[in-house]
């Protein structure tokens, strides 16, 4: 089950630093995807939603039975903040190891992401934004689907 929640959280992370929170701020080559998606409290804020849209959906929230919601909130909430170039560190497994084994679909990756624009569009992230976070789980895709 850890494995399982392990790799789902690298994808949920992944997931959100396809998108987020901004506080209007103009969008430069100089500001971090994390600043103008609001920083550590609007990353949390999104994750928190994220994973409750990920529980009400019945096409993957099996995935996540028995999962330590905290931790994996937590979790996901530092690799977002790592890969939009926050100050936090992302101490989990890497994506291919959390979801070796897991044989994550297509749809079901799809899913995930379902949840995490739904939760981006909630949060009115702008497109700039969104779709620099979603570029960055859209490359991850070969090291979750199939593992």
């Amino acid at each position: 089950m850890r494995r399982l929640t392990s790799g789902i959280l690298a994808v949920a992370l992944l997931t959100a630093a396809c998108g987020g929170i901004t506080d209007g701020q103009t969008t430069t080559a100089k500001t971090s995807l994390y600043d103008r998606l609001g920083g550590k409290s609007a990353i949390t804020a999104v994750v928190d939603d994220f994973v409750g849209n990920v529980a009400a959906d019945s096409r993957i929230n099996r995935r996540f039975q028995g999962a330590n919601i905290p931790r994996l909130k937590a979790m996901l909430v530092d690799q977002i903040c790592e890969a939009t170039g926050g100050p936090c560190k992302y101490t989990g497994k890497s994506m291919a190891d959390a979801h070796r084994g897991m044989g994550i679909g297509d749809a079901e990756f799809g899913a995930l992401v379902d949840d995490l624009v739904k939760t981006l569009d909630k949060f009115k992230v702008p497109t700039a934004e969104k779709n620099e976070l979603l570029s960055t789980l859209g490359g991850m895709k070969g090291q979750i689907v199939g593992r």
